[in-house]
């Protein structure tokens, strides 16, 4: 993990980009660390496949209340075919395909879901893995891990695969490749999952039968009128609280 700039975004947060081979991320820590204090609980925060510079400010957001509200440290990082990173094929020709799809009106096909979702979990999750490794072993990141937001088939594979993720937070999104609803009832850390209720994007029925498929004993589902980008400024502080409760517990049991 190679760090390239640093900078001081408030009083309380210190925002630090970073690459790890190609991929590109940003690191947010206390800006006060000190040696003695217990090392910072990390929260992933994920992303839509739109690109690190045109979702900055509001991954920035998020980050600067998890970091100065909290103490937590958040990082992110690039989704494979984004930003600047190399586009492939085939990823290409299925957002084109979804476009004509969405454009004429009709369903979307499992197909063109498929092609498009399946292929970016495969990639995304063993990165945000190895994002994983390095971060935790920085001075004053420790964990426990959570992960919130982006692509919900990624934080699904990444919550049924990754023993340090202890909680997560979802937003309902479409989309959704029938697999996942598999390895969603494999999921079983707390969850707590947002979903906007007149969602133009979104089939509200198959997002409700996802919520129902998680095998977690702990799933909350918090449901607000409006669109897709209509979510209430209080919910972040709703997830950042859920985040509180597990990330601190899970540190205390384990004698941190």
């Amino acid at each position: 993990m190679h760090f390239s700039s640093e900078k001081r975004i408030d009083d309380d947060v210190v925002e630090r980009e970073f690459t790890l081979g190609e991929i590109p991320g940003i690191l947010w820590t206390p800006a006060a660390m000190s040696p003695d204090a217990a090392p910072a609980p990390l929260i992933l925060i994920g992303h839509p496949p739109l690109g690190l510079g045109r979702m900055y400010p509001r991954l920035a957001g998020r980050a600067r209340h998890y970091v100065a509200e909290y103490g937590f440290a958040a990082a992110t990082v690039e989704l494979p075919g984004c930003g600047v990173r190399p586009r492939w094929a085939a990823a290409e020709q299925a957002r084109a395909d979804l476009r004509r799809a969405m454009e004429s009106g009709g369903a979307v096909g499992g197909e063109i879901i498929d092609a498009l979702i399946l292929p970016l979990v495969d990639r995304a999750v063993p990165e945000w893995q190895a994002a994983l490794d390095e971060l935790l072993a920085l001075p004053g990141i420790g964990g426990p891990v959570g992960y919130e937001g982006g692509v919900i088939s990624i934080g699904i594979r990444l919550a049924g695969v990754e023993p340090r993720i202890v909680a997560a937070g979802f937003f309902a999104g479409s989309l959704v490749p029938a697999a996942m609803f598999e390895e969603a009832r494999r999921v079983t850390v707390p969850l707590h999952v947002l979903l906007q209720w007149d969602d133009e994007g979104n089939d509200r029925q198959a997002a409700l039968d996802l919520f129902d498929a998680f095998g977690s004993r702990e799933k909350t589902l918090h449901a607000n009128l409006g669109g897709h980008t209509g979510v209430p400024e209080f919910e972040l502080d709703t997830g950042a609280r859920f985040f509180a409760r597990h990330l601190k517990a899970e540190r205390t049991e384990l004698g941190a």
